[in-house]
């Protein structure tokens, strides 16, 4: 299968218009008259336009009743025709205040007084564009609907989990370069850059490269790639992090430059069949605490480490910057429940190796979306 081109929908028309009924419904369930979507994934999942420049003011304003308006800078207007499936559009110049047009787009859509549903804690409406949208708009009754769409999302088509597994490809083709260049006297940099160069190749639109980290680094999560030089007995944590068509899918998997010890391959084989152990728990209708409780009691149990206090799994899947996840978690008192159509990075961590997978919840169980083989790979 090959994706879309990035400047035109990505989906079928009829899916957006499906996202759209899923949450009209909702605003007349509350008694809403409309919906502001700021949250950028918000706005491109449910009408289509996707621009890079979606730091830029935006919002698409969602009557319940009708077509949605969306609001944006006029140099994003070829980006908008190209990728958005709905027509009503109101544009703002840099000459322009952004928050005084949008007031009057949603004055447009929804009238002059309303109830309308916000996204309050996205990112790009910032407390000082809230109070002045609410001065503006007098008239309206603002209620904080943030996990309106957050949530509906958290359950992907069969077209998204499809773009997913085009990242995972991706995230194979990266690793696999991070494994062949990886040498002692290499830098990181180096590395990164192979990782970065195999997985645009491989069709992701973003480089990457995620976690990437050696020596005593190697032992803390979130390290970037530096100007290190490798060194025998190193370990080199890497994590490839690709997104097509800002779908993503991501793994991780250790790499010890020079002969692994005993101790070393042990530590490595426990943590797989830890993490094989939490993924056969995985299905629709199971608990998230069923399997965290597995990764949590099976690296304490080993003694591989003192606490473990970060979560097991998280939702992945359409993400823009700075976003890194979705909201939905597994750690100790986590109360939900997995469902069929739901994504997740899923990983565990112990003495500087770790080892990640992107998985798919099906009706049955799971699905891997990223497929490489899991072990200590010595370079």
């Amino acid at each position: 299968m090959s994706p879309p081109l990035i400047y035109e929908p990505w989906f079928e028309r009829a899916e957006y218009e499906a996202r759209l009924s899923r949450v009209q419904t909702e605003l007349k369930i509350r008694g809403l008259d409309g919906f502001l979507a700021f949250q950028p994934e918000t706005v491109t999942w449910l009408t289509g336009f996707f621009t890079r420049g979606y730091g830029s003011f935006q919002l698409a304003i969602i009557p319940a009743e009708g077509l949605p308006t969306l609001v944006c800078r006029d140099v994003e207007e070829f980006y908008l025709d190209a990728t958005c499936v709905f027509p009503k559009r109101a544009m703002w110049r840099d000459s322009d205040e952004p928050i005084a047009v949008a007031a009057k787009a949603i004055q447009a859509s929804l009238g002059n007084a309303a109830t309308i549903g916000v996204e309050i804690a996205a990112w790009p409406i910032t407390v000082a564009r809230y109070e002045q949208l609410k001065e503006l708009l007098a008239a309206y009754k603002f209620t904080d609907t943030s996990r309106l769409v957050s949530a509906m999302r958290l359950i992907k088509s069969a077209p998204e989990i499809a773009l997913q597994k085009l990242a995972g490809k991706a995230a194979e083709a990266g690793m696999q370069a991070a494994i062949d260049s990886v040498g002692i006297g290499i830098s990181e940099r180096e590395i990164a850059a192979e990782v970065c160069s195999a997985m645009i190749r491989a069709g992701s639109d973003l480089p990457g490269p995620g976690v990437m980290s050696s020596g005593v680094r190697a032992l803390h999560l979130h390290g970037g790639y530096s100007d290190r030089i490798l060194k025998a007995g190193d370990i080199v944590q890497i994590e490839t992090t690709p997104n097509v068509r800002h779908y993503h899918a991501r793994f991780m998997r250790p790499i010890h430059l020079g002969e692994a010890s005993d101790e070393d391959l042990k530590v490595v084989e426990s943590l797989i069949a830890i993490q094989n152990l939490a993924m056969e728990e995985v299905g629709p209708g199971v608990p998230a605490a069923v399997p965290d409780t597995v990764y949590r009691e099976g690296v304490l149990s080993k003694g591989l480490r003192e606490t473990y206090t970060n979560k097991t799994f998280y939702s992945v899947g359409l993400l823009l910057q700075p976003s890194g996840g979705e909201s939905l978690e597994a750690a100790p008192g986590c109360g939900w429940n997995f469902e069929t159509g739901m994504t997740f990075h899923t990983y565990v961590l112990a003495k500087g190796f770790g080892m990640s997978e992107t998985i798919a919840v099906t009706e049955t169980g799971y699905e891997r979306l990223t497929n490489f083989k899991r072990q200590l790979f010595t370079v």
